[in-house]
């Protein structure tokens, strides 16, 4: 399975690659506020799930100057993007990048971490059919206190129909489908993990917010 998906993702990202920051920053809202809103403390580490071409990872890593990060994707392409973008960005020694794929991997051999005080994923549930065993993972691979960290296609309720059937068809292209029920997903596993959610729909239900604290 992981080879299937690594030959998806390879075929629809191998030419995107070298536009998809560029391109992306027009609709991949919310990502640095996610970021702002991890307040990584001196020595956390801290994972993304779905890394892509290194950006997330190198703006974090930007702004908690103490924090080691890692990153995993399935797509060996976009790897190769993650690793050029790392190593220009003088925060190579913290921040570390693997294939894997995000359903079933374990950090103990690819990192040599057991867990994480924060866990991120931006814009990539929506590309992973099982992603809710992705949120069922991430759970297990924080420590006591630690957090998860979402952000997504939201349902578009603010803003005009057209425009979200347009949205949709042309995500659905590339193997995007907006996780409409993340928000219920996320509230049953930290009702059940008794811990706290903080959940927004920005820019009029464009994108979906999330902020998963374990006690």
């Amino acid at each position: 399975m992981t080879a299937a998906a690594t030959a998806l993702m390879n075929r629809i990202y191998r030419r995107q690659r070298h536009l998809y920051d560029a391109t992306r920053k027009y609709y991949l809202l919310g990502r640095d506020r996610m970021i702002a809103g991890l307040d990584a403390a001196p020595g956390d580490r801290v994972l993304e799930i779905g890394c892509g071409t290194g950006r997330n990872l190198v703006v974090a890593a930007a702004h908690y100057p103490e924090a080691r990060f890692h990153g995993i994707d399935v797509s060996t392409e976009m790897l190769a993007s993650a690793l050029g973008a790392i190593a220009r960005s003088g925060h190579e020694p913290r921040i570390r990048v693997a294939h894997a794929d995000a359903i079933r991997f374990d950090p103990g051999a690819l990192f040599g971490v057991a867990a994480f005080e924060r866990i991120f994923a931006s814009y990539s549930l929506s590309m992973i059919p099982a992603w809710r065993l992705v949120l069922d993972g991430a759970l297990t691979r924080l420590t006591p206190g630690g957090e998860l960290h979402v952000v997504d296609f939201g349902g578009q309720a603010g803003l005009p129909a057209a425009f979200r059937t347009a949205l949709r068809r042309w995500l659905a292209a590339f193997h995007v489908a907006p996780r409409d029920s993340l928000e219920a997903e996320l509230r049953r596993r930290a009702a059940e993990a008794g811990a706290t959610l903080d959940f927004e729909r920005p820019y009029r239900d464009y994108a979906q917010l999330a902020r998963l604290r374990l006690p």
